[in-house]
């Protein structure tokens, strides 16, 4: 990993640097910005590759802009030129063409780590985040070319064509993708009445459950828990440590969560970085730390 030393002389190294290729979500709470939140929270530093513009609040999707695939390409080429990445994130692809710029890419630049979240469709509203074409080629090619990929019930019911009602489901519906040539899958029980998420890998199946938080701002916490998941891969966690720690992030982020609009809010993917206000009349003066606030003083 290369050091730059800036104009004062000094040089920090970076910390691992991480890829999202996802869709801009306007109300930050998930997609790119959600990402590159919850890299930041685990001392990873973000870049993104931006597939979609979607036109959203948080009271669902209203449409869906593509980027073309040429420009995407662009974006994740000039990203892999300039930067060395510790791992990548794929979470919305929005179509077929952004699917294969996304494969060919991949298959151009091994990367140690690649976590896909195959977002399909929206928990609210009625656009369509993948079209067809985009979730076969998905199905037939994508899911061979990473590390693991995480469903939650309704995507694993998609990308495998099973009925998935519950933790057997969500075994069955693992196997089957292991069996469609994923290396690893993890299916994310947030949909059920206790949250289990259950690991399937070539070591066997694990679960993991948490407790349920009752708060309807949990916008944005499957592409959380895959970002979470990507970034603890990319520092060093074995999957399964990663899948716990990925998992218990993402339960404290939507405990600490607050509304922003009149519908689901975000998940608090920056919980950790939370301050107290100072108290009245203390300023903080950056060179020499908190000082009473000073009247000013007539010239």
């Amino acid at each position: 990993m290369s050091t730059h030393t800036n104009h004062y002389g000094h040089s920090n190294l970076p910390p691992p640097i991480l890829l999202t290729i996802a869709g801009f979500d306007p109300t930050c709470g998930a997609g790119v910005a959600a990402d590159l939140k919850t890299f930041a929270a685990h001392n990873c530093y973000g870049v993104a590759a931006v597939t979609a513009l979607t036109v959203q609040s948080t009271q669902g999707v209203r449409a869906v802009h593509a980027m073309p695939a040429a420009v995407l390409r662009e974006q994740m080429e000039a990203l892999i030129e300039d930067s060395t990445l510790a791992g990548v994130k794929i979470g919305m692809l929005a179509n077929r063409a952004n699917a294969g710029v996304v494969a060919e890419f991949l298959d151009s630049h091994k990367f140690a780590h690649v976590v896909l979240d195959p977002i399909s469709r929206p928990t609210a509203g009625n656009a369509e985040l993948l079209d067809a074409a985009g979730l076969k080629f998905l199905r037939d090619e994508l899911l061979k070319r990473v590390g693991v990929i995480t469903p939650n019930i309704p995507e694993a019911e998609l990308l495998t064509g099973m009925e998935v009602k519950d933790v057997a489901g969500m075994k069955a519906a693992g196997q089957k993708l292991l069996e469609m040539g994923a290396a690893a899958v993890i299916v994310t029980g947030g949909h059920l009445e206790k949250p289990i998420d259950v690991l399937c890998d070539a070591a066997g199946i694990d679960m993991f459950g948490a407790d349920h938080v009752k708060s309807p701002n949990t916008h944005g916490s499957g592409c959380t828990f895959s970002s979470a998941l990507a970034a603890q891969l990319a520092c060093g966690q074995q999957l399964r440590e990663a899948a716990i720690l990925a998992k218990a992030y993402v339960t404290k982020a939507i405990e600490k969560s607050y509304p922003t609009g009149k519908g689901a809010g975000p998940v608090n993917q920056l919980f950790r970085f939370h301050q107290e206000p100072p108290a009245r009349g203390v300023h903080e003066v950056p060179q020499h730390g908190m000082h009473a606030a000073a009247e000013p003083t007539a010239h």
